[in-house]
């Protein structure tokens, strides 16, 4: 009994100090908000998540990631994770319109704020507000840029589309843009091929492939991302078609999104332009649109990044605007 009492005693002090200790801790009082990305496979995405979480950073806010790596019931998972751990706000690039459907839903009920970034929904449900590029604007405006350069050619150019994944808003709208564009240009421009990706490399090579064995005479390619450049690359060295600018059997070439392997054929002169999405734009107002909803002043619910065409022509003043050229612009 007295040895209890002894060690009690000694460790009295620790006993009354603890709990004080304790209380006495910085409680951290900052929000926190959950991003949940499809897929990393792009130097698009992985560029945006990063940015995402500078952007948190800058407002000081606790920054909790996910990838679903193209699984629609993983990401809603994540979500659900994010909202069991009481997350104050929520981003999420979706796997397509539909699926992000449950996941607002399931915002909506737990009463977080989520911002739906790069892709809009497919039905106009619930809460949420949308961060996304005009992809029809800047892929019509790409289009007529190349679109003019064929007129000055004086002669008629045979065109082809590489097309991304159709079950993708983003896809549909680029290409919706690039019709649009061509439309205007009947005498100049003839669309003989258009290759679906699904956002594949090996298809957009073998798509491609296919369509100059075809039709040898194409002459202009659009592509619905950069990061379908290296395959088109790959099968325009193959068919004797990769040639700069000036040269007598260049191909005009024109892509969207504004990624690094983009800005270095524009700079080499092998890509005429490329539609800019303004990648830093986008997740600056991702993360700024939560904070306004937390705060009762809720932004419009869908904002729009207008992007702009970066060209041989205009790419000194454009490029430290383009968020693949950064390492060049720091």
């Amino acid at each position: 009994m007295k040895q209890n009492c002894s060690i009690i005693y000694r460790l009295w002090p620790c006993l009354v100090l603890f709990p004080l200790l304790w209380c006495c801790q910085p409680k951290d009082d900052r929000l926190t908000i959950g991003v949940s990305f499809e897929t990393l496979q792009t130097e698009y995405w992985v560029t945006s998540i990063n940015a995402i979480e500078a952007a948190c950073e800058k407002h000081n806010i606790r920054f909790l990631s996910a990838v679903s790596n193209g699984d629609a019931n993983r990401q809603f998972e994540q979500v659900n994770n994010f909202i069991s751990r009481g997350v104050d706000g929520i981003i999420i690039a979706p796997k397509d319109g539909n699926t992000v459907i449950p996941v607002i839903k399931a915002a909506n009920r737990a009463n977080i704020p989520i911002v739906l970034y790069n892709r809009s929904p497919a039905k106009d449900i619930g809460q949420y507000v949308t961060v996304a590029a005009n992809n029809y604007d800047i892929a019509f405006h790409t289009t007529k840029y190349l679109c003019e350069l064929a007129r000055q050619s004086g002669r008629q150019w045979k065109a082809l589309e590489l097309i991304g994944n159709l079950g993708d808003i983003n896809a549909v709208e680029r290409s919706k843009g690039f019709n649009a564009a061509i439309a205007q240009y009947p005498n100049d421009v003839e669309v003989v091929a258009a290759v679906p990706t699904e956002w594949n490399q090996e298809k957009a090579l073998a798509g491609t492939t296919n369509a100059l064995q075809a039709h040898p005479d194409i002459d202009f390619i659009f592509s619905a991302s950069d990061f379908l450049i290296p395959p088109i690359v790959s099968a325009l060295k193959n068919a004797d078609k990769y040639h700069p600018i000036g040269h007598e059997k260049h191909v005009l070439f024109g892509a969207f999104d504004g990624d690094a392997t983009a800005y270095q054929l524009l700079k080499e002169g092998y890509l005429d332009a490329d539609g800019v999405q303004d990648v830093f734009f986008e997740c600056e107002a991702s993360v700024q649109a939560v904070v306004d909803i937390l705060k009762g002043n809720p932004p419009e619910k869908v904002l729009v990044d207008p992007g702009f065409v970066i060209h041989t022509k205009n790419l000194e003043a454009m490029a430290p605007k383009m968020w693949g050229a950064a390492a060049d612009h720091k």
